[in-house]
């Protein structure tokens, strides 16, 4: 197959195959993927594993009394590629781990969701002006963010790093393993916030810096991979383990950081405990377990949820 046919093929496997949303991620690994997604190879799992989730009174009492009386919340969702939010065949319904636990946990809480599409890096911001009361993108828990939004988690991911199959890198173990080279990553992520702060630590030991290429679109963050404008990917480990057993030519490297991902609220939102005790509640009555099955994402399980923890180290 020519380049040039290679990296259009390319192109239309990535724009469907890849999560550049907003995690970072805890201490480098090398565990395998674990279990892969419901749906087999190439297809977004469809099982349904939330609608038969009850009621909790108990939990539901733990919400606002105007929340209560309304039933409903209107959440902004981050769409990108399996496993955290991507589109169906039909264009327009949505689906993922993000979906699923959102989902549930409003069962648990006896509330419907008002879902509305949105860009990454306008729903932070849109929750502190009050447009949305809740938002999923796969979004880490930082110190940093912590200041300005409250955080419920529900799961475990974090920055990882994958490379074509036929590079010498094999992992990245500090920041300084970079130097020289071409990193894409999402615009607006931590993994953003991350390249740029440790930038300087290439001259500190002496070496070239590398260069940070940023990209709004999953597919233009590889189609750069394989045209060789980039030489590395930092996204998310969930992500990236999805996107290399979609696509040939690729390869994960590793696992760096890993962060608590949650459900983002605006700061000091009388929500976060409900939310807090339904996911709880999920974890007890086996459906935490299930959703995780579903999208072969059962290594980012947590013990239970916490509100706001501070950013793993």
């Amino acid at each position: 197959m020519s380049r040039k046919r290679h990296a259009a093929v390319f192109a239309l496997i990535t724009a469907a195959a890849l999560t550049v949303t907003a995690c970072g991620s805890g201490d480098p690994a090398t565990a395998g993927v674990g279990a892969k997604p419901s749906g087999g190879p190439g297809r977004i799992p469809t099982d349904d594993v939330v609608s038969s989730v009850p009621k909790d009174e108990a939990i539901a009492k733990l919400l606002p009394a105007d929340v209560r009386s309304r039933g409903t919340l209107t959440i902004a969702t981050s769409v990108g590629n399996p496993p955290g939010a991507a589109y169906l065949e039909d264009g327009k319904t949505v689906a993922g781990q993000d979906i699923d636990f959102a989902e549930a946990a409003a069962k648990v809480l006896g509330l419907k969701l008002k879902r509305e599409v949105a860009s990454f890096e306008a729903i932070l911001p849109a929750l502190s002006s009050g447009k949305y009361d809740l938002g999923t993108g796969n979004f880490g828990v930082t110190d940093e963010r912590r200041r300005t939004i409250d955080f419920v988690t529900y799961i475990n991911d974090g920055q990882g790093f994958a490379a074509l199959e036929n590079s010498r890198l094999t992992k990245i173990s500090d920041f300084t393993d970079l130097c020289g080279l071409n990193v894409a990553t999402g615009a607006g992520t931590t993994f953003e916030a991350s390249l740029e702060k440790n930038k300087g630590r290439c001259s500190e030991a002496g070496k070239k810096p590398y260069k940070v290429q940023t990209y709004g679109e999953s597919g233009a963050i590889w189609i750069s991979l394989q045209q060789g404008r980039s030489d590395v990917v930092m996204s998310t480990i969930n992500g990236l383990r999805y996107a290399v057993t979609q696509q040939q030519g690729t390869k994960f490297l590793n696992e760096f950081k890993r962060l608590d991902v949650g459900f983002a609220f605006k700061k000091g939102t009388p929500l976060a405990p409900a939310f807090q005790a339904a996911v709880n509640k999920l974890k007890t009555d086996g459906t935490y377990d299930r959703i995780l099955k579903k999208w072969g994402t059962t290594e980012s399980a947590i013990e239970k949820s916490q509100i706001s923890p501070p950013e793993l180290k």
